[in-house]
C-alpha cells in the first residue's frame, strides 16, 4: 500500500461526499424505502463509524446508487438499506446524511450495561445478525446481499447477479447453498494453496496449455508432431508462468461477460460480501445465534465452521464482485497502516 494509495482513497471519499451533497433530496416515501413489496434483492450495508474518515460508507452507497441508476428497468426490484450498529447511532455523520436517501435501521444500545463478557469479534458477530435479521424483517427478499461499509461495487456486479439469479442459482448444488461469497482476497486466490479445487485448476490449465503450445513449437519449427517430454515440458512452463503472474490477474479475464464467472466451493477468510437466499438467511441467522466468537474464531470463521458442523454448502464467485478499500479496521486499532 502506498501513500499514493492512502490519497487517492481520500480524495474517492471526497468525491462520494460531494455526490450527496449535489444531489436532490427524495420524498419521504422513497427515502423511507415505505413501498410494501418483495424485492428480489436488497442490498444491506452494515456501517460503523470509524476512528479515521474515509468516508467508506460514502464510497459505497454512492456506488450502489450510481450503478441501480444505470442498470434501469433491470434493477427496479432491487433496494438499499442502511443498517447502523454504532454504538450511539446519531454521532454517525455519514449515516446522517444518508438517511436523506435511504431507509435505515439502527441498533440503538445507548443506555445499556456493558456485557463484560462481550468482545469486540462476538460484538460484531451481534451486529451481523441484527442487520441480517431486519433485513428479513423490514423487506422479506429473495436475496440478501450483505456489504460491510468498505466493500465498493465492481461495475459489472448487477449483470452478474442477474445472470446468476437466472440462470445459474436453479441448480440443484447451488440452490440450497448457505451462502455465496462476492469477495476473496486476492493474496489468497493464487494456484499454490491448501485447497484441492485450485490444485486441481491448476494442473487442468498445465494439462490444456501444454499440449496446445508443444503443438504450436513443433509446427512453427516445422517438426513432424511434438512428443510428450515436450508437452510436459511446457505443461510445467505454464504452471510456473501463471503462478508467478498471479491467479487473480488471470481470472481478470473472465470479466468479458457474466457467463465466464466462476462460482467455485468457499474458502475461509473475509466477509466484506455476502449474498444469502433467503431460506438460507433463516438458517445461518440460527447457527450463529448458537455460536460465540473470540479472537481467532470471528464470524468469518464461524460461517466457515458451520458448513462442516451443519452439513451445509457455500460458494465463492469469482473474480470478485466489490473492492475492499478499507484500510483502518473496526476490530483492530492499526492507526498507522503499512505503506510500501
Amino acid at each position: 500500500m502506498s501513500q499514493e494509495f492512502l490519497e487517492h482513497n481520500q480524495q474517492e471519499g471526497q468525491d462520494a461526499l460531494h455526490y450527496f451533497e449535489k444531489m436532490q433530496i427524495p420524498n419521504a416515501s422513497e427515502a423511507s424505502g415505505s413501498d410494501a413489496f418483495q424485492p428480489l434483492l436488497l442490498i444491506t450495508i452494515i456501517t460503523v463509524q470509524r476512528r479515521y474518515d474515509f468516508h467508506y460508507v460514502l464510497q459505497v452507497a454512492s456506488r450502489f446508487h450510481h450503478l441501480l441508476q444505470e442498470c434501469g428497468a433491470r434493477c427496479r426490484s432491487h433496494r438499499v438499506l442502511l443498517c447502523n450498529v454504532e454504538s450511539d447511532p446519531s454521532s454517525h455523520q455519514d449515516v446522517r446524511l444518508l438517511s436523506s436517501f435511504f431507509p435505515m435501521v439502527s441498533r440503538d444500545r445507548t443506555g445499556e450495561n456493558p456485557d463484560p463478557r462481550l468482545n469486540q469479534f462476538e460484538k460484531e458477530k451481534q451486529d451481523y445478525v441484527f442487520c441480517l435479521e431486519q433485513s428479513l424483517l423490514s423487506y422479506n427478499p429473495q436475496y440478501i446481499l450483505v456489504v460491510e461499509d468498505d466493500a465498493v461495487p465492481e461495475k459489472e456486479i448487477f449483470s452478474v447477479l442477474q445472470h446468476l439469479f437466472l440462470a445459474r442459482f436453479s441448480k440443484p448444488y447451488l440452490r440450497d447453498a448457505l451462502y455465496f461469497k462476492l469477495y476473496h482476497p486476492e493474496r489468497l486466490q493464487r494456484y499454490f494453496n491448501p485447497e484441492p479445487m485450485r490444485i486441481l485448476e491448476w494442473l487442468g490449465l498445465g494439462m490444456l496449455l501444454g499440449p496446445v503450445l508443444s503443438c504450436v513449437y513443433s509446427w512453427v519449427l516445422g517438426r513432424p508432431g511434438p512428443s510428450w517430454l515436450l508437452a510436459l515440458f511446457f505443461a510445467l512452463y505454464s504452471m510456473t508462468l501463471s503462478e508467478l503472474v498471479g491467479r487473480h490477474y488471470l481470472l481478470e479475464l473472465r470479466r468479458l461477460h457474466p457467463a465466464l464467472y466462476n462460482v467455485v466451493p468457499v474458502t475461509e477468510c473475509c466477509t466484506p460480501a455476502m449474498l444469502f437466499p433467503a431460506p438460507s438467511a433463516r438458517r445461518a441467522l440460527g447457527y450463529l445465534q448458537e455460536l460465540h466468537c473470540r479472537q481467532g474464531f470471528a464470524k468469518d470463521t464461524a460461517l466457515y465452521s458451520l458448513l462442516w458442523a451443519k452439513g451445509e454448502n457455500a460458494y465463492v464467485v469469482e473474480p470478485n464482485l466489490v473492492r475492499h478499500v478499507g484500510m483502518y479496521s473496526s476490530l483492530r486499532l492499526n492507526s498507522s497502516p503499512k505503506l510500501l
